[in-house]
């Protein structure tokens, strides 16, 4: 078994809990970049080497290096900041980044264009305000997320608190971050595994491991696109009573190889909330020991459940757990979206969501000067700052003597108003220029696109129906597009397949309806079928069960069936 073992795993084995060789490429004046092994091993600590392909092809012909860079991942658990904190991010995106920092799928911070030479003080400049970067990326798990919608304000008090929780038991406990990037000192007793890494061992995870928490009636989370899942059963009261489990689900797959594919996660159980840290750790060490390490694109949860079934997944987990889980209870979702402007809170404070198109802060020349308004609005802000699943920004626990000042602070800097209902449910991956592994376009075209298709629905008079509408330039599906209404994946430069059917609560995925397309082809494969839903829809009903009703696609029932689309009839 062991000669079959992935390069990846390999590389973990004898990376010495992390360390491998970076802090000798980071002395290295020759390069910006580091070692292959070590662009695999500093996953683990945040950051991903990139460069910028704009540029690739005119320092090819001057014979230069590549203009490598980091994106740094900061780990917020919940997404919750307290202002200082931001204020922060935003110093270290002015002075050592690109002068923007992007809001992620997963509630966090993304910082790009971080040369080499700078990662220490960057990362050191973090750590000052109790913030770290440690396992944001890697074989671990991620950023825990959780429900931010602070007008249900016990629940996500608790969810909160359970994320929290969660991300701390299961972060990985090497010295080699501080030792690497903060003060350099190496922690006693760091050549036993069970001391260092008690829950990861030495080879960490076969893959990456996502978790999130929802809190019902909002799915904005994604429950069920992530590998472990808690959704709260909350009382009449609003208490937690506790939380259903679910697991197994994933969305990354590869074109042209239908045995990946993305998978929504099978709810296993319920817990109560003494025990869901307990279930987390034994979730997640069954798929440590049980997980694919030899072929990477079958390591995830999903395919471990698919393989080994739920069943004795479950029995596996209740084992190790210590504890039998009780049967799942009831629970309904009504959205996957956001809720902007002004709520009130229980606790007598008021909480502003502000719309940021595909997670971008910057300033705009001739623009909204999003990064100075959130700056201005830190600086006098006592209350803290929160981050969706959508992309989106929380003003949250402003005192009521502070909310003239802070609208007048997103009137004076041009915050976008007016907002179509399909751009507020817009979402894109960074994509090109960053990010390797990029096909297509997706930050940098998506507007443009929601821009033309604003057009069609207006002569459909569909402009004020909420449509999920998300766009990755590759199939790993970092934006979730398997689970939009509307779902573009990057096929190569200027096409894109495109999916439709998912369900507007994030339970259901999406099908293929329509391959390699450019803009024009998009917008015309959609617009039959969007003149269709105006025409044809039901009371009530939502673009994805109209195109299965209508046999636009076929209903997927699982991930294996998602390439699978027998039964549709209806084509544009």
């Amino acid at each position: 078994m062991t000669d079959q073992l992935s390069r990846n795993e390999r590389i973990k084995e004898a990376s010495r809990y992390l360390r491998g060789t970076l802090s000798e490429g980071l002395g290295d004046e020759i390069t910006g970049s580091i070692t292959e092994d070590d662009q695999q091993l500093v996953k683990f600590h945040g950051m991903y080497l990139q460069d910028d392909r704009d540029l690739r092809g005119e320092r090819m012909r001057k014979k230069m290096e590549k203009a490598f860079a980091f994106m740094i991942r900061v780990r917020i658990s919940g997404g919750v900041l307290a202002p200082k904190q931001w204020l922060a991010l935003d110093r270290v995106a002015r002075v050592y980044a690109n002068c923007t920092m992007r809001i992620t799928t997963r509630q966090t911070i993304q910082l790009h264009g971080i040369i080499k030479f700078n990662l220490r003080e960057t990362l050191q400049a973090i750590d000052k305000e109790l913030l770290s970067t440690i396992a944001a990326c890697g074989d671990v798990n991620r950023n825990v997320m959780c429900n931010p919608n602070p007008h249900q304000s016990k629940a996500h008090a608790a969810s909160l608190s359970l994320a929290r929780a969660i991300s701390d038991h299961l972060e990985p406990r090497t010295g080699a971050y501080r030792e690497i990037w903060l003060d350099g000192e190496k922690i006693a007793g760091e050549d036993d595994d069970k001391v260092v890494e008690p829950i990861y061992g030495k080879t960490y995870l076969p893959r990456k491991f996502k978790i999130a928490v929802a809190v019902p009636p909002s799915n904005d989370v994604d429950v069920f696109a992530n590998d472990l899942g808690f959704i709260a059963i909350v009382d009449a009261k609003g208490e937690i009573e506790g939380w259903n489990v679910t697991v197994g689900g994933g969305l990354g797959m590869t074109h042209g190889e239908p045995e990946t594919y993305p998978r929504a996660a099978d709810v296993m159980g319920f817990c109560r909330t003494e025990d869901a840290v307990a279930v987390a750790e034994a979730v997640v060490t069954v798929q440590r020991d049980w997980g694919d390490r030899a072929n990477r694109k079958h390591a995830r949860l999903k395919y471990t459940i698919d393989d080994r079934g739920l069943d004795a997944f479950c029995a596996e987990v209740e084992r190790r757990a210590g504890k039998p889980l009780e049967s799942a209870r009831p629970f309904k979702f009504d959205s996957t979206g956001d809720r902007y402007g002004w709520t009130g809170g229980d606790n007598g404070r008021e909480h502003l969501t502000l719309f940021v198109e595909n997670g971008r802060v910057l300033d705009r020349a001739g623009g909204a000067r999003m990064m100075t308004a959130l700056r201005r609005i830190a600086e006098i802000h006592d209350g803290d700052i929160r981050l969706t699943a959508n992309q989106n920004v929380i003003i949250a626990n402003v005192a009521k003597d502070k909310r003239a000042a802070i609208e007048a602070l997103i009137a004076e800097h041009g915050f976008a108003a007016g907002v179509s209902a399909l751009r507020r449910n817009s979402m894109a991956c960074v994509a090109l220029p960053t990010c390797g592994l990029a096909l297509a376009e997706s930050e940098r075209y998506l507007p443009d696109l929601v821009t033309a298709l604003e057009q069609r629905l207006a002569v459909h008079d569909l402009a004020d129906d909420d449509i999920v509408i998300r766009m990755t330039g590759c199939p790993n599906g970092c934006a979730r597009p398997y689970l939009a209404e509307v779902g573009l994946v990057g096929k190569g430069p200027g096409r894109y397949n495109l999916y439709l059917g998912a369900a507007f609560d994030g339970t259901r995925l999406s099908k293929l309806f329509a391959e390699d397309l450019d803009n024009d082809g998009i917008i015309a494969a959609l617009d039959p079928v969007l003149a269709a839903y105006a025409a044809e829809r039901a009371p009530g009903e939502r673009l994805g069960d109209f195109v299965i009703r209508a046999g636009f696609v076929a209903r997927t029932e699982n991930g294996r069936d998602f390439h699978t689309d027998a039964g549709a009839k209806r084509r544009a």
